[in-house]
Protein backbone atom coordinates (compact mmCIF):
# COMPACT_ATOMS: atom_id res chain seq x y z
CA UNK A 1 0.00 0.00 0.00
CA UNK A 2 3.06 2.08 0.02
CA UNK A 3 3.44 2.49 -3.47
CA UNK A 4 1.03 4.74 -6.10
CA UNK A 5 -0.52 3.28 -8.92
CA UNK A 6 0.46 3.45 -12.20
CA UNK A 7 -2.06 6.60 -13.15
CA UNK A 8 -0.82 8.38 -10.33
CA UNK A 9 2.37 8.89 -11.46
CA UNK A 10 0.75 10.31 -14.18
CA UNK A 11 0.02 13.77 -13.14
CA UNK A 12 -0.34 16.98 -15.30
CA UNK A 13 -0.99 20.37 -14.76
CA UNK A 14 -4.51 20.36 -16.11
CA UNK A 15 -6.84 18.80 -12.97
CA UNK A 16 -8.31 15.24 -13.40
CA UNK A 17 -9.37 12.61 -10.56
CA UNK A 18 -5.98 10.38 -10.94
CA UNK A 19 -4.08 13.86 -10.49
CA UNK A 20 -6.27 14.47 -7.06
CA UNK A 21 -5.92 10.85 -5.99
CA UNK A 22 -1.92 11.51 -6.14
CA UNK A 23 -1.86 14.75 -4.58
CA UNK A 24 -4.17 13.01 -1.67
CA UNK A 25 -1.21 10.21 -1.12
CA UNK A 26 1.18 12.38 -1.24
CA UNK A 27 -0.19 14.16 1.84
CA UNK A 28 -0.36 10.29 3.41
CA UNK A 29 2.98 9.82 2.53
CA UNK A 30 4.11 12.55 4.88
CA UNK A 31 2.81 10.98 7.46
CA UNK A 32 5.46 8.48 7.07
CA UNK A 33 8.07 10.46 8.97
CA UNK A 34 5.45 10.84 11.81
CA UNK A 35 8.24 9.11 14.70
CA UNK A 36 5.90 8.00 17.09
CA UNK A 37 5.03 4.42 15.72
CA UNK A 38 1.22 4.85 16.29
CA UNK A 39 -0.38 5.74 13.53
CA UNK A 40 -2.18 2.83 11.42
CA UNK A 41 -4.23 3.96 8.27
CA UNK A 42 -5.61 6.65 6.63
CA UNK A 43 -8.74 6.19 3.71
CA UNK A 44 -10.13 8.83 1.60
CA UNK A 45 -13.19 7.91 -0.06
CA UNK A 46 -14.50 10.50 -3.02
CA UNK A 47 -18.29 9.83 -4.39
CA UNK A 48 -17.63 6.42 -2.62
CA UNK A 49 -14.55 5.39 -3.99
CA UNK A 50 -10.94 4.84 -2.36
CA UNK A 51 -8.94 7.87 -3.86
CA UNK A 52 -6.46 7.23 -1.58
CA UNK A 53 -5.24 5.34 1.17
CA UNK A 54 -2.20 4.09 2.98
CA UNK A 55 -1.39 1.95 5.98
CA UNK A 56 1.43 2.84 8.88
CA UNK A 57 3.76 0.73 11.55
CA UNK A 58 2.94 -2.35 10.58
CA UNK A 59 -0.97 -2.28 9.62
CA UNK A 60 -2.26 -4.10 6.89
CA UNK A 61 -5.53 -3.54 4.82
CA UNK A 62 -7.70 -6.21 6.38
CA UNK A 63 -6.40 -5.31 9.83
CA UNK A 64 -9.17 -4.41 12.53
CA UNK A 65 -8.65 -1.50 14.80
CA UNK A 66 -10.13 -0.75 18.04
CA UNK A 67 -11.61 3.05 17.24
CA UNK A 68 -12.71 3.41 21.22
CA UNK A 69 -14.94 5.95 21.43
CA UNK A 70 -16.02 6.45 17.73
CA UNK A 71 -17.70 3.05 18.01
CA UNK A 72 -20.09 5.67 20.33
CA UNK A 73 -21.13 6.93 16.78
CA UNK A 74 -21.86 3.57 15.46
CA UNK A 75 -24.02 2.97 18.51
CA UNK A 76 -26.06 5.87 17.50
CA UNK A 77 -26.87 4.46 14.19
CA UNK A 78 -28.36 1.70 16.12
CA UNK A 79 -30.64 3.36 18.26
CA UNK A 80 -31.83 4.89 14.90
CA UNK A 81 -32.52 1.27 13.14
CA UNK A 82 -34.20 0.43 16.82
CA UNK A 83 -36.18 3.29 16.11
CA UNK A 84 -37.20 2.72 12.31
CA UNK A 85 -38.16 -0.44 13.11
CA UNK A 86 -40.56 0.66 15.54
CA UNK A 87 -38.15 -0.88 18.55
CA UNK A 88 -37.31 1.87 20.29
CA UNK A 89 -38.63 6.02 20.74
CA UNK A 90 -36.34 8.32 20.91
CA UNK A 91 -38.52 10.18 23.68
CA UNK A 92 -38.82 7.02 25.65
CA UNK A 93 -36.93 6.12 29.29
CA UNK A 94 -34.53 3.86 29.51
CA UNK A 95 -36.62 2.25 32.10
CA UNK A 96 -39.38 1.67 29.25
CA UNK A 97 -37.00 -0.57 27.45
CA UNK A 98 -34.65 -2.00 30.12
CA UNK A 99 -36.82 -3.14 33.55
CA UNK A 100 -34.24 -4.02 35.89
CA UNK A 101 -33.19 -0.24 36.12
CA UNK A 102 -36.53 1.27 35.97
CA UNK A 103 -37.11 3.52 39.19
CA UNK A 104 -33.51 5.03 38.83
CA UNK A 105 -31.98 8.19 37.74
CA UNK A 106 -30.61 6.28 34.73
CA UNK A 107 -34.00 4.34 34.10
CA UNK A 108 -35.82 7.87 34.05
CA UNK A 109 -33.62 9.56 32.02
CA UNK A 110 -34.66 9.74 28.50
CA UNK A 111 -32.62 8.27 24.97
CA UNK A 112 -32.31 11.95 23.56
CA UNK A 113 -30.67 13.31 26.51
CA UNK A 114 -28.15 9.98 26.61
CA UNK A 115 -27.25 10.31 22.92
CA UNK A 116 -26.75 14.34 23.31
CA UNK A 117 -24.56 13.72 26.71
CA UNK A 118 -27.00 15.78 28.37
CA UNK A 119 -28.68 12.87 30.81
CA UNK A 120 -28.11 14.82 34.26
CA UNK A 121 -26.61 11.46 35.60
CA UNK A 122 -23.28 12.17 37.76
CA UNK A 123 -20.97 10.36 35.15
CA UNK A 124 -18.62 12.41 33.98
CA UNK A 125 -15.05 10.96 32.42
CA UNK A 126 -12.73 13.27 32.70
CA UNK A 127 -13.54 13.49 36.62
CA UNK A 128 -12.20 10.26 38.56
CA UNK A 129 -14.02 10.95 41.37
CA UNK A 130 -17.33 10.84 39.37
CA UNK A 131 -20.11 7.97 40.30
CA UNK A 132 -20.60 7.32 36.41
CA UNK A 133 -16.72 7.58 35.47
CA UNK A 134 -16.22 5.33 32.62
CA UNK A 135 -13.51 3.47 34.86
CA UNK A 136 -15.59 2.29 37.29
CA UNK A 137 -18.06 1.08 34.23
CA UNK A 138 -15.54 -0.92 33.36
CA UNK A 139 -14.35 -2.48 36.74
CA UNK A 140 -17.96 -2.90 37.98
CA UNK A 141 -18.73 -6.77 38.71
CA UNK A 142 -22.23 -6.22 38.05
CA UNK A 143 -22.63 -3.54 35.19
CA UNK A 144 -26.71 -3.56 35.74
CA UNK A 145 -26.23 -2.83 39.31
CA UNK A 146 -23.67 -0.09 39.22
CA UNK A 147 -25.94 1.64 36.07
CA UNK A 148 -29.07 1.36 38.59
CA UNK A 149 -26.68 3.15 41.38
CA UNK A 150 -25.37 5.82 39.40
CA UNK A 151 -26.70 9.10 41.50
CA UNK A 152 -28.57 11.99 39.22
CA UNK A 153 -26.39 15.60 39.44
CA UNK A 154 -28.87 18.06 37.95
CA UNK A 155 -31.67 18.30 35.67
CA UNK A 156 -31.68 16.35 32.32
CA UNK A 157 -31.13 18.12 29.09
CA UNK A 158 -29.09 20.79 30.25
CA UNK A 159 -25.40 20.44 30.87
CA UNK A 160 -23.21 18.32 28.18
CA UNK A 161 -20.92 16.09 30.53
CA UNK A 162 -19.13 13.63 27.95
CA UNK A 163 -19.09 10.40 29.29
CA UNK A 164 -19.18 6.67 28.27
CA UNK A 165 -21.98 5.80 30.67
CA UNK A 166 -24.95 6.92 28.71
CA UNK A 167 -23.53 5.14 25.45
CA UNK A 168 -23.46 1.79 27.79
CA UNK A 169 -26.85 2.48 28.14
CA UNK A 170 -28.21 2.88 24.83
CA UNK A 171 -26.78 0.06 23.94
CA UNK A 172 -28.51 -2.36 26.47
CA UNK A 173 -31.79 -0.16 25.66
CA UNK A 174 -31.21 -1.61 21.53
CA UNK A 175 -30.20 -4.60 23.43
CA UNK A 176 -33.35 -5.25 25.38
CA UNK A 177 -35.68 -3.78 22.59
CA UNK A 178 -34.56 -5.15 19.80
CA UNK A 179 -34.23 -8.95 21.67
CA UNK A 180 -30.81 -10.02 20.51
CA UNK A 181 -27.06 -8.91 21.45
CA UNK A 182 -25.92 -5.42 19.91
CA UNK A 183 -23.70 -6.79 17.87
CA UNK A 184 -25.89 -9.22 16.59
CA UNK A 185 -28.27 -6.60 15.52
CA UNK A 186 -25.54 -4.34 14.44
CA UNK A 187 -24.73 -7.70 11.84
CA UNK A 188 -28.06 -7.50 10.71
CA UNK A 189 -28.93 -4.00 10.34
CA UNK A 190 -25.91 -2.41 9.41
CA UNK A 191 -22.95 -4.10 8.99
CA UNK A 192 -24.20 -6.81 6.18
CA UNK A 193 -25.73 -3.67 4.30
CA UNK A 194 -22.61 -2.18 4.16
CA UNK A 195 -20.68 -5.45 3.36
CA UNK A 196 -18.77 -5.14 6.98
CA UNK A 197 -18.30 -8.96 7.56
CA UNK A 198 -15.65 -8.91 10.09
CA UNK A 199 -15.40 -6.99 13.48
CA UNK A 200 -15.15 -7.43 17.23
CA UNK A 201 -16.66 -5.54 20.09
CA UNK A 202 -15.28 -5.91 23.44
CA UNK A 203 -17.57 -6.52 25.96
CA UNK A 204 -18.50 -6.21 29.38
CA UNK A 205 -18.22 -9.07 32.42
CA UNK A 206 -21.38 -9.80 31.96
CA UNK A 207 -21.31 -10.50 28.29
CA UNK A 208 -22.96 -7.42 26.52
CA UNK A 209 -21.33 -5.22 23.99
CA UNK A 210 -20.11 -2.21 25.37
CA UNK A 211 -22.12 0.23 23.12
CA UNK A 212 -19.13 2.81 24.75
CA UNK A 213 -16.85 1.94 22.26
CA UNK A 214 -14.03 -0.67 21.75
CA UNK A 215 -15.27 -1.75 18.78
CA UNK A 216 -12.72 -2.91 15.69
CA UNK A 217 -12.97 -2.81 12.03
CA UNK A 218 -11.13 -2.52 8.76
CA UNK A 219 -10.17 1.06 8.09
CA UNK A 220 -12.03 0.71 4.91
CA UNK A 221 -14.83 -0.35 7.00
CA UNK A 222 -14.54 2.65 9.03
CA UNK A 223 -14.76 4.77 5.97
CA UNK A 224 -17.64 2.69 4.55
CA UNK A 225 -19.78 3.54 7.99
CA UNK A 226 -18.67 7.71 6.97
CA UNK A 227 -19.94 6.64 3.27
CA UNK A 228 -23.61 5.24 4.80
CA UNK A 229 -23.68 8.84 6.56
CA UNK A 230 -22.24 11.07 3.72
CA UNK A 231 -24.83 9.24 1.52
CA UNK A 232 -27.84 10.31 3.98
CA UNK A 233 -28.21 6.61 4.96
CA UNK A 234 -28.53 4.71 1.66
CA UNK A 235 -26.15 1.88 0.75
CA UNK A 236 -25.71 -0.31 -2.65
CA UNK A 237 -29.28 1.31 -3.58
CA UNK A 238 -30.83 0.19 -0.20
CA UNK A 239 -32.09 2.14 2.65
CA UNK A 240 -30.20 1.26 5.46
CA UNK A 241 -30.29 4.40 8.04
CA UNK A 242 -33.83 6.99 7.91
CA UNK A 243 -32.37 10.33 6.45
CA UNK A 244 -34.62 11.67 9.09
CA UNK A 245 -32.32 10.29 11.90
CA UNK A 246 -29.17 11.06 10.65
CA UNK A 247 -30.49 14.30 10.07
CA UNK A 248 -31.08 14.52 13.54
CA UNK A 249 -28.03 12.75 14.59
CA UNK A 250 -25.64 15.63 12.75
CA UNK A 251 -27.76 18.59 13.95
CA UNK A 252 -25.80 20.77 15.97
CA UNK A 253 -27.72 19.97 19.26
CA UNK A 254 -25.15 21.38 21.73
CA UNK A 255 -22.46 24.05 21.38
CA UNK A 256 -19.36 22.22 22.72
CA UNK A 257 -16.40 24.40 21.53
CA UNK A 258 -15.68 26.12 24.95
CA UNK A 259 -14.98 22.78 25.66
CA UNK A 260 -13.55 20.89 22.62
CA UNK A 261 -10.81 22.25 20.77
CA UNK A 262 -11.41 19.83 18.11
CA UNK A 263 -15.60 20.09 17.54
CA UNK A 264 -18.48 22.86 17.28
CA UNK A 265 -21.11 20.91 18.61
CA UNK A 266 -22.18 17.81 19.19
CA UNK A 267 -25.26 15.78 18.21
CA UNK A 268 -26.62 12.27 18.48
CA UNK A 269 -22.90 10.78 19.59
CA UNK A 270 -21.96 12.03 16.19
CA UNK A 271 -19.77 15.71 16.60
CA UNK A 272 -19.64 18.48 14.19
CA UNK A 273 -17.00 21.22 13.31
CA UNK A 274 -16.55 24.33 10.44
CA UNK A 275 -13.22 24.87 9.31
CA UNK A 276 -12.42 28.05 7.08
CA UNK A 277 -9.88 27.19 4.06
CA UNK A 278 -9.58 30.89 1.96
CA UNK A 279 -13.27 32.29 1.63
CA UNK A 280 -15.02 28.96 1.56
CA UNK A 281 -16.21 27.26 5.15
CA UNK A 282 -16.15 23.48 5.37
CA UNK A 283 -18.58 21.73 7.71
CA UNK A 284 -17.58 17.83 8.73
CA UNK A 285 -19.44 15.75 10.77
CA UNK A 286 -17.08 13.00 12.42
CA UNK A 287 -16.96 10.33 15.19
CA UNK A 288 -14.61 10.28 17.26
CA UNK A 289 -12.52 7.70 19.39
CA UNK A 290 -9.30 8.23 22.11
CA UNK A 291 -6.24 8.14 20.48
CA UNK A 292 -7.07 10.10 17.32
CA UNK A 293 -9.63 7.88 15.86
CA UNK A 294 -11.67 9.24 13.32
CA UNK A 295 -14.61 9.06 11.07
CA UNK A 296 -15.00 12.28 9.05
CA UNK A 297 -17.66 13.30 6.90
CA UNK A 298 -17.55 15.88 4.67
CA UNK A 299 -20.16 17.05 1.94
CA UNK A 300 -18.78 20.18 0.32
CA UNK A 301 -15.99 17.55 -0.65
CA UNK A 302 -18.32 14.61 -1.22
CA UNK A 303 -15.32 12.87 1.08
CA UNK A 304 -14.97 10.56 3.80
CA UNK A 305 -11.87 10.19 5.44
CA UNK A 306 -11.25 7.63 8.14
CA UNK A 307 -8.35 7.49 10.73
CA UNK A 308 -7.14 4.57 12.72
CA UNK A 309 -4.71 5.43 15.34
CA UNK A 310 -3.16 3.71 18.38
CA UNK A 311 -2.34 6.95 20.22
CA UNK A 312 -4.51 5.95 22.75
CA UNK A 313 -4.15 8.36 25.96
CA UNK A 314 -1.60 10.76 24.13
CA UNK A 315 -3.09 14.23 23.55
CA UNK A 316 -0.99 14.84 19.64
CA UNK A 317 -3.77 12.08 18.48
CA UNK A 318 -6.07 14.09 17.95
CA UNK A 319 -4.13 16.83 16.79
CA UNK A 320 -2.23 14.52 14.65
CA UNK A 321 -5.80 13.64 12.72
CA UNK A 322 -7.04 16.88 12.52
CA UNK A 323 -4.02 18.28 10.84
CA UNK A 324 -4.27 15.24 8.35
CA UNK A 325 -7.70 16.16 7.67
CA UNK A 326 -6.56 19.91 7.36
CA UNK A 327 -3.84 18.92 5.38
CA UNK A 328 -6.38 16.53 2.66
CA UNK A 329 -8.79 19.35 2.37
CA UNK A 330 -6.37 21.91 1.40
CA UNK A 331 -4.95 19.23 -1.33
CA UNK A 332 -7.97 20.06 -3.23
Amino acid sequence: MHRLPACLLLITAVYSPCALAATLEQVLQQQDADGHGDLRAVVVLRDGAVVAQRYYNGQVQDGLHDMRSAGKSVTALLVGAAVAQGKLAVNGTVGRYWPEVAGSPAGNAVLDDLLTMRSGLAAFDEDAASPGNEDKLDEALDPTAFVRGVPAAGPAGTLYRYNSLGAYIAGRVVERASGVDLDTFAGSALFAPLGITRWQWGRDVAGHAKGQGNLSLRARDMAAIGQLVLDQGMAGGRRVIAASWLEAALAPRVAIGEVDRYADHYGYFWYGKSYQLGAETITVSFASGNGGNKIYVIPARRMVVAVASRAYGKPYGQRRSEDILKALLAAE
